[in-house]
């Protein structure tokens, strides 16, 4: 599929329309989830829709990051490997596991 404008105007309508939907979905199931159960179990304040936009931006803010799905480097299998392997051979040396590991200071080697 060549991308002409014939069906970029659509794509990008869509791309605004999924975005709206999923931002006043997201705002509503927050507040729903907030208003159900916060004021029960704490004594909190019942928040509006707006307000439940804001701890979701709060909560990406502190807890995601604001990079996209994109800017993340995908590993492949052989470098999920060698840095397990890297990781496991550090595990061992600095708890004294295998042959190469040097015994624990204060104790003496038989």
């Amino acid at each position: 599929m060549r991308f002409t404008p014939r069906y970029i105007v659509p794509a990008i309508l869509l791309g605004i329309v999924a975005i709206a939907l999923f931002t006043f979905l997201g705002g509503t199931v927050v507040r729903a989830l907030w208003n159900w159960l916060l004021p029960p179990l704490f004594g909190f304040k019942l928040i509006t829709f707006w307000q439940a936009l804001g701890i979701l931006a709060l909560a990406r803010i502190l807890f995601g990051g604001w990079h996209g799905g994109g800017s993340r480097r995908h590993r492949t299998r052989e470098e999920r490997e060698q840095a397990r392997a890297r990781l496991r051979e550090r595990i061992r040396k600095h708890f004294g596991f295998g042959a190469d590991a040097t015994p624990p200071q204060g104790t003496e080697a038989s």
